[in-house]
């Protein structure tokens, strides 16, 4: 059981709060500041009283008081608190997402209203995006995309299934953002220390039974794997990794032109489809445009243009 706190000091006041339009009081503890909590229907609204590195929650646990302590302690106990050490934090979490999202509607939606009401209407999106789910490379952090300029889809290893295998979340939001958003340029980011590249460097086999969603998605870069293989042979595994991560975002460029009406827009001049690669160890980025002409002239090689290399 963790250890009885003594409550220094407490006072009523009519303090307004926004979860208590009632009554809050002031409550000094020997742990530090003094907190303001507040009661609704004569019990105390929260859920969680902090105190330094410690919570108060439901249970049973008595409260001892400096002065007056017997009708203090009785009411805090007969409302059923406890005091003990919170290692999780996972309130301390959402109470951080709280402040960076009132921060956001301070001065972002409020102080750019206009533009939040056009979005609220309509989205015309000049990107889709598709990058990896790791963590660690947001395009939006990135690249500073503004709500309303990248349809984007995250997922492993940032790959580009073709357009004969089974549907996937890829597939629809390709549909989505080509035909109904009508984007004019599609963009895949791949980025260094992928571990989903990894999982596909490091498959024996292919074809497994074993059930694995992560096996059985990868296995979408099997032709990057193949070609990176035999262009790296003499190199080390982490080596042979950083070059299928380029080669994969390839592959998918190559695969996004087995959609027809992709294709289509691409021959036209309507939609144009570009590659990237951010390397968060030097900070990094790499950008590049296929070339769709030079790519028909050689069948499944991919040509490009418009290289770029931002930071370095």
């Amino acid at each position: 059981m963790a250890a009885t706190t003594q409550i220094l000091s407490f006072s009523y006041t009519p303090l307004a709060h926004p979860s208590s339009p009632q009554a809050c009081f002031l409550l000094q503890t020997q742990l530090g500041t003094p907190k303001v909590f507040c009661w609704k229907s004569a019990r105390i609204d929260r859920t969680h009283l902090r105190f330094g590195g410690f919570v108060v929650r439901n249970s049973s646990l008595r409260l001892g008081s400096a002065r007056d302590s017997k009708q203090l302690t009785q009411e805090f106990t007969a409302n059923g608190f406890e005091l003990r050490d919170e290692n999780d934090n996972s309130s301390d979490l959402f109470e951080e997402l709280e402040v960076r999202f009132l921060r956001f509607k301070k001065h972002q939606f409020l102080a750019n209203s206009a533009r939040f009401q056009q979005l609220a209407e309509a989205q015309a999106p000049k990107f889709m995006v598709i990058a990896c789910a790791d963590s660690r490379v947001c395009p939006s952090s990135i690249l500073g995309f503004q709500p309303g300029e990248a349809f984007t889809i995250r997922n492993i290893a940032n790959l580009v299934p073709p357009f004969e295998n089974d549907p996937s979340e890829t597939s629809a939001g390709l549909e989505f953002a080509v035909n109904t958003l009508e984007v004019g340029n599609i963009f895949i980011i791949g980025h260094s220390c992928c571990g989903g590249i990894r999982a596909l460097m490091s498959m024996q086999d292919e074809v497994d039974s074993s059930g694995s969603f992560i096996r059985d998605w990868v296995v979408i870069g099997k032709n990057a794997k193949l070609r990176t293989k035999a262009a790296t042979a003499n190199l080390s595994f982490d080596q042979q990794c950083r070059y299928c991560e380029k080669e994969s975002v390839n592959r998918s460029l190559l695969n996004l032109l087995t959609y027809p009406w992709i294709e289509e827009r691409v021959s036209k001049g309507i939609l144009c489809l570009h590659g990237g690669y951010y390397d968060f160890i030097k900070c990094t980025f790499e950008k590049w445009t296929l070339d769709y002409k030079g790519s028909m002239e050689v069948q499944s090689k991919l040509a490009i243009k418009n290289y770029e290399s931002w930071g370095a």
